[in-house]
């Protein structure tokens, strides 16, 4: 039986981690340094069994930004860097409603926030540390339906928000479509 294809479509600001995440999801934990996938791969593909079903997650990045409105995503994983605040500004301010502009179904597809660069958060930041609870109220007054953050640089929490958004992900296949009915859930 040949896998069901999900696609992913991460936007966000310039540098806010979204090929470092992928390229350590390709290379695996524990792989140093990371290798940097190449925008002529994409998409990237994760091949993934959930009980007896089969996935073919397709990831596509915006570093092509002219390209990726031509997808056509079945879910939006928005980006930002946690030790930025204008990426979380950014993130609120122009990615949603551009990716609410260029695909008229966003308010079908399930959107998930994804805090990049955990490893960077400082006590010392002179524009003010971005707690996570800040960043999921954020996400709930989007109504995004996940948030999660991680480290690809260290791996921390990689490997359970890879999981979170593969679960998401894969809901697009159902009937229910991805969506979470009560908004935003942080895993």
């Amino acid at each position: 039986m040949d896998p069901e294809t999900v696609r992913l479509l991460l936007v966000g600001d310039e540098k806010c981690g979204k090929t470092t995440f992928l390229s350590r999801l390709s290379a695996g934990e524990g792989t140093s340094p990371i290798p940097i996938l190449r925008d002529i791969d994409q998409p990237f593909v994760f091949n993934i069994n959930l009980g007896e079903k089969k996935f073919r997650l397709e990831f596509s990045d915006t570093s092509s930004p002219d390209n990726w409105r031509l997808l056509d995503p079945d879910v939006i994983v928005i980006c930002y860097d946690i030790s930025q605040r204008l990426s979380l500004i950014n993130m609120k301010r122009y990615w949603i409603d551009e990716a609410k502009r260029t695909f008229n179904r966003v308010d079908s597809l399930p959107i998930i926030i994804l805090g990049l660069k955990r490893d960077l958060r400082s006590e010392n930041d002179p524009n003010g540390i971005i707690y996570p609870q800040e960043a999921y109220q954020l996400a709930q007054a989007m109504r995004a339906d996940r948030y999660v953050e991680c480290s690809a640089a260290t791996g921390e929490l990689l490997k359970p928000a890879f999981e979170d958004i593969c679960k998401t992900a894969t809901k697009t296949t159902t009937a229910a479509g991805g969506q979470s009915e009560g908004g935003c859930i942080v895993m």
